[in-house]
């Protein structure tokens, strides 16, 4: 009977030896080194993670728009009529602050002659300095692409963060489950392996009582038919928590993110115990928690970006009226181009210009205006969405406490049973049938109590990624 039951364990372990060849030398697995393996090695939170550094390069290259550009001309006449050689150097900038305006600047020299199509190429010996800046009136003054790409990206890299952050929260969720899982299922076992090893101790005893003639045979033949039931209860839970290792596996990772199967050796002493006190779920402010859930968050930043959207819409709609101011400063002596290019110059430019046509523009805003509307019901769906849950939960875990407690107390009362049981078969005052009964019964009470102390672990952590209690979940 003891080598079927060594079989059986070791199939179990053998069933996921081909997965990973590393095992954990920890004596006991803690949540917080399990929740610590999956921040850092769960492959789908290094993808978020990817994707949070993609969105910030696009909000870098968002901003190469504003970038100094320089620009060079040069060439020389080499051969014909004229004998004119040029040289010119300009830099240019846009600026983020009102208005988004261009500032440039430049340097151009000259000398020798120039075709009359090229006059404007003259200069004085010592060349010409030009300074100047284009100004946005009415469109592009509040808001233009360039601006809006900027702010647009960054945005969206606040999305990539929450987008980060619900990873996390979900996969410590998940990984806490599977622990706890892991944990009460490895209780269970226990308790039938226990309880077998009852059975086959008794089994010796009752061979001899037979023997003399104690016992009639028919007692021997109880046990026997009692130590395959309880044989038949370890295999099944030697599968339960193999497949619950295998699970937890999933958010236990080694150092290269390779699953780790852990081992009944790992297993921890658990005691669960009800909550002496639990005033603390009670949340008094709802719009705290609002303000803390990150798929909240994320969804107002997207209303945000929509609502700038609208506004750059609004934009194309507009007239443009821009402005230049330029000013060009001549050194040196009067050259080829004459007296006319020796004086300084202040240049006042206007450009007006009226779409008169605007149904991509207009088509364009209201489909933003509609995309915006269905934003705010899907943000007020939420919130409704996230009292109900909020308050299922705490229903969840206000009766998971009360059933542990209960658990608690049926495992007090039918151990208490057992042992009276015990004492009065030794004492010939009972007999062998009561005695199986009362020791099943202590039995399926002790299982009862860990899956309800399961159930309350699980109310819990889903109670503290409903509240978006980091701390609790290990997230840093």
């Amino acid at each position: 009977m003891r080598l079927t039951i060594w079989a059986l364990l070791c199939i179990s372990s053998l069933a996921f030896a081909e997965k990973t060849e590393t095992t954990s030398a920890e004596p006991e697995l803690t949540p917080n080194t399990v929740l610590q393996s999956a921040a850092l090695h769960f492959p789908k939170v290094i993808e978020m993670l990817a994707d949070q550094r993609a969105a910030e390069a696009r909000a870098l290259s968002a901003e190469g728009a504003f970038d100094l550009i320089f620009d060079g001309e040069s060439f020389n006449w080499a051969d014909g009529f004229y004998n004119s050689r040029y040289l010119e150097g300009r830099a240019s900038r846009y600026l983020s602050r009102q208005g988004g305006p261009q500032i440039y600047g430049g340097y151009r020299v000259s000398n020798g002659t120039f075709p009359i199509y090229e006059d404007e190429r003259f200069t004085n010996t010592g060349g010409q300095v030009k300074l100047g800046a284009l100004f946005s009136l009415l469109r592009d003054r509040d808001i233009d692409p360039r601006r809006f790409n900027v702010t647009d990206t960054q945005l969206a890299t606040r999305e990539a963060e929450f987008d980060v952050l619900l990873t996390r929260i979900g996969v410590a969720q998940k990984a806490l489950v599977a622990y706890w899982r892991w944990v009460a299922l490895g209780q269970k076992q226990l308790v039938y392996e226990n309880l077998l090893n009852i059975a086959l101790e008794r089994e010796v005893g009752l061979e001899r009582e037979v023997e003399r003639g104690a016992r009639a045979q028919i007692v021997l033949t109880e046990n026997r038919q009692n130590i395959t039931r309880r044989q038949s209860l370890l295999a099944a839970s030697t599968r339960d928590f193999a497949i619950a290792a295998n699970e937890l596996s999933m958010y236990y990772r080694d150092g290269d993110g390779e699953p780790l199967i852990v081992s009944s050796e790992q297993l921890p002493a658990y005691k669960p115990s009800p909550q002496a006190d639990g005033s603390f779920y009670e949340l008094q402010n709802l719009n705290s928690l609002y303000e803390s859930r990150p798929e909240l968050k994320r969804l107002r930043n997207t209303i945000t970006r929509a609502i700038r959207r609208i506004k750059l819409n609004e934009n194309a709609l507009l007239p443009r009226l821009d402005v230049n101011l330029e000013l060009a400063q001549p050194f040196g002596a009067v050259a080829e181009g004459g007296g006319s290019r020796d004086e300084t110059d202040l240049i006042i430019g206007l450009r007006f210009s009226v779409p008169l046509e605007q149904r991509a523009a207009k088509g364009a805003l209201a489909e933003t205006k509609a995309k915006l509307s269905a934003l705010r019901q899907k943000e007020r769906l939420m919130e409704n969405t996230i009292q109900m849950e909020v308050g299922n939960i705490l229903l969840d875990l206000s009766a998971a406490e009360e059933l542990l407690w209960l658990a608690q107390q049926e495992v007090n009362q039918a151990e208490t049973l057992r042992d009276a049981e015990i004492r009065r078969f030794e004492q010939g005052a009972s007999d062998f049938f009561l005695v199986n009964i009362r020791e099943n019964t202590a039995a399926e009470a002790r299982v009862r109590y860990y899956l309800a102390g399961l159930k309350r672990e699980v109310a819990q952590t889903n109670f503290d990624a409903a509240t978006v209690n980091l701390k609790k979940l290990g997230i840093d």
